[in-house]
């Protein structure tokens, strides 16, 4: 894809200023629009990343940076994603959705976008974070009340916090409260959802979205 090409030289190269202003002027002229600049170039751009022999050294600060590029990309992007939602004359229901990554996991980009997927939707989305302490969001549900918290793994080894996290918000929340997980660490194994206690298995926009028309009927 040519516009996912452009970017990548910008990436490359660690050019902040360029590689931000070429997405958000791809999304300001109409050339593509928020689902396809968060699945076609931003999460490739991440999943494709290569690093040579001889970069060894750098490769994890590449990785950082790149991270860091996209992470900004994303914010700015956050106008278009409210006017895709006007676009699509999807309206604002009176329903939270909160989405966070359990203790230990440091991958939030992926999540993040997931954010602005439920934004997209209607919800009244808020987006925690990285490593976040199970105490502190559980403590937090029967105060905002949430009609469902997601909850992201990437790192196979982070499941077991997932579960402690889920068994915990369970615990608190005094009302029916639904868990949606998601992530690469479930690729693997997409029964194992069940088996930490989470409601729903959900990854792509297109999932996100059936799964909130059905529970509409």
């Amino acid at each position: 894809m040519e516009f996912y090409d452009k970017l990548m030289t910008y990436l490359e190269k660690e050019d902040k200023e360029s590689a931000v202003e070429y997405a958000i002027n791809l999304l300001s002229e109409g050339k593509i629009d928020i689902l396809t600049l968060y699945r076609d170039i931003l999460s490739p751009s991440l999943n494709n990343m290569f690093c040579n022999v001889d970069e060894k050294e750098v490769c994890v600060w590449r990785e950082h940076v790149r991270s860091s590029i996209v992470r900004t990309i994303i914010e700015c992007a956050y106008p278009f994603v409210i006017k895709e939602r006007e676009k699509r004359g999807v309206k604002r229901r009176n329903e939270s959705v909160i989405v966070v990554c359990p203790q230990e996991e440091y991958h939030e980009i992926g999540p993040r976008m997931v954010a602005d997927f439920f934004t997209l939707l209607g919800f009244d989305t808020v987006f925690v974070g990285a490593n976040t302490p199970k105490e502190d969001f559980a403590s937090a549900i029967n105060v905002i009340k949430p009609k469902y918290v997601v909850i992201s793994v990437t790192n196979y080894y982070n499941i077991v916090n997932a579960e402690r996290a889920i068994k915990r918000l369970k615990e608190k929340a005094n009302y029916d409260l639904k868990i949606i997980v998601g992530g690469h660490a479930f690729k693997s194994n997409k029964e194992v959802y069940k088996k930490i206690g989470a409601d729903y298995l959900l990854d792509t926009f297109e999932e996100i979205e059936a799964f909130t028309k059905e529970e509409q009927k």
